[in-house]
Parts: C-alpha cells; sequence; structure tokens
C-alpha cells in the first residue's frame, strides 16, 4: 500500500509513539494509587501486551533461527529499559531521573556511529546538540547536583536510556526483519526483566480489586502494544540518531501533560528547553523527508 512508504510516516510514528510515553505516568500513578507496584505493573502490562504477540512470535519463528543472537540482545536491553525506568521514576528523584535517561541520545549517535556505521553530517550533528540541550535545559536544576549518577536510582535511569538506545540499534540492525519478531521481542523482554526480577526479590503479588488488574490489562493492549509498533517502526526506517532526537519529544508532552493533569508549573526554562526539542525535531523529520522525497 502507497500510506505504507510515504516518507512522513516513520516521523509520525515517532512523533505518536513520544506522545503516549510522555502521557503514560498518568496511568501508571493511577494504578500505583490502587496497590501495585513498578515490577508487577510492568509484568502485568506486557503480559497482557505478549497475549497480543504471542502469534506474532511464531510467525517469527524463522527469525528467530536466522537472527536469534541479535534478536536476544534486544529483548533484554527492551526489558531492562522499561523495568529500570519504572523503578528508578517511583524510588527516584523525577527530574534526576529523566536528565539521566535521556542522555539516550548521546548513547544512540555513538553507538549507531560504532555499530550500524551511520555518519550523521554537521547539519545532524548541530540538530543532535540542539535537542539535547533543549533536554537538559527543561530539566535541568542546580539544586539536585550534576547529572552523574549517585544512587541505585540515578544508576537504573542511566542504564535504562543506556539499554533503549543499545535496543533502537538493534532493531535498526534488524531493519529487514518484519515487525512481528521485533515487537512480541520486545514484549517477551520486559515479561523476562519483570519476573525475574520479582523471583529474586521475593516481591509478594499484590492484593488489589480486580478492577486494578483490568486498568493493567487495559494499558498493556491500548498503551504498550500501540508505542512498541510506532518505535519500532520509525526506528527501522531512519537512522538512530535522528530518531533520538524526534523521540525527545516526549519531554515537551510529560511536561505539559504533568501542567494539565497535576498541580505541576511549567517554567521558563522548560518552555525554552521544549522550543529547542520542538526546533530540532522539525528540522530531523524535514531532513527525513528531503532524504527519502
Amino acid at each position: 500500500m502507497k500510506w505504507c512508504s510515504h516518507p512522513l510516516l516513520p516521523v509520525f510514528s515517532l512523533l505518536v509513539a513520544a506522545t503516549l510515553w510522555g502521557l503514560v505516568w498518568y496511568p501508571l500513578r493511577l494504578l500505583e494509587a490502587q496497590g501495585l507496584q513498578g515490577l508487577w505493573l510492568s509484568l502485568g502490562s506486557y503480559a497482557a501486551a505478549l497475549l497480543v504477540g504471542l502469534p506474532w512470535l511464531w510467525r517469527a519463528r524463522g527469525d528467530w533461527k536466522r537472527e536469534g543472537g541479535v534478536l536476544l540482545l534486544m529483548t533484554l536491553a527492551v526489558g531492562w529499559c522499561n523495568v529500570a525506568f519504572v523503578i528508578a521514576i517511583l524510588e527516584g528523584t523525577v527530574v534526576r531521573v529523566l536528565l539521566l535517561f535521556y542522555l539516550s541520545p548521546l548513547w544512540a549517535l555513538v553507538l549507531g556511529w560504532l555499530i550500524l556505521r551511520e555518519r550523521p553530517g554537521r547539519g545532524s550533528l548541530l540538530v543532535f546538540a540542539l535537542a539535547v540541550a533543549g533536554a537538559v535545559i527543561m530539566l535541568w536544576d542546580p539544586a539536585l547536583g550534576f547529572p552523574w549518577p549517585r544512587d541505585a536510582a540515578d544508576w537504573l535511569a542511566a542504564s535504562s536510556g543506556l539499554a533503549f538506545a543499545f535496543a533502537n540499534v538493534m532493531v535498526r540492525k534488524l531493519r529487514h526483519l518484519g515487525m512481528y519478531a521485533k515487537a512480541s521481542a520486545n514484549w517477551l523482554g520486559v515479561v523476562l526483566v519483570a519476573g525475574a526480577w520479582i523471583l529474586l526479590s521475593g516481591e509478594p503479588a499484590p492484593v488489589v480489586e480486580p478492577a486494578a488488574w483490568l486498568g493493567v490489562i487495559g494499558l498493556g493492549w491500548a498503551g504498550f502494544v500501540v508505542m512498541t509498533v510506532a518505535v519500532i517502526y520509525g526506528v527501522t526506517h531512519m537512522p538512530v540518531h535522528r530518531s533520538a532526537v524526534i523521540l525527545l519529544f516526549e519531554i515537551v508532552v510529560g511536561a505539559v501533560s504533568s501542567m494539565l493533569l497535576s498541580d505541576e508549573q511549567i517554567q521558563t526554562q522548560e518552555w525554552v528547553g521544549g522550543a529547542l526539542i520542538l526546533a530540532a525535531a522539525w528540522f530531523e523529520a524535514r531532513s527525513h523527508m528531503g532524504e527519502v522525497s
């Protein structure tokens, strides 16, 4: 179908994913208030997504035979990324966690250079610097100290950002594979990492109302399924340094949604940083359109 090859579709796909990721904190917070902690939230929501993906896993069995090593690396990276981020957000300082996680574009640039041999031009490097500067301006607070890990939550956040960048590089490396293998591997990875973490930590299953579990299932189906497919499609069809910049749009959505859905207010520095991120995403989208047109 012609619409599947439209040059704007990967950009739109990443913007949809970034928007949903910028909003997902709200249902997670509501479910946590009902007694569901981060590990069980991750396990339950991604297990629901994996139920959708089980037929996909079966259809992708040939891909696993051919590319099992790379798929396994991607699976474990995605699993660690998601679980570590949720735990870090719940246990650490939110601003520090976001700042450390959103070093991921830097990791994406380095890993894309080393593993995929993607060489961004001078213009792309300038736009990349613009986006990272916007993220730092939005999230930076001198009272929180230099953005270097100093406790367990910080290390989880930093490792989550690194794992996110590595997983996206693996997605790009496997761009010749179909969506079935990539998406189902994502959901499987979170289930495996969260399940192993629960077993090792001995965290008991929460006693909550059935409605809470229904909310977890709904989040998995209506949220993580769509978000995963959108990210994979976008990352597959453009260089990782470019997709990393566009995905920073999540910070803007998160800031605006926190103002609308909570009592938080957007400060001047957040407006400035958000404007820089939006400008960088716009430049990268135009560059992508120009290269494929």
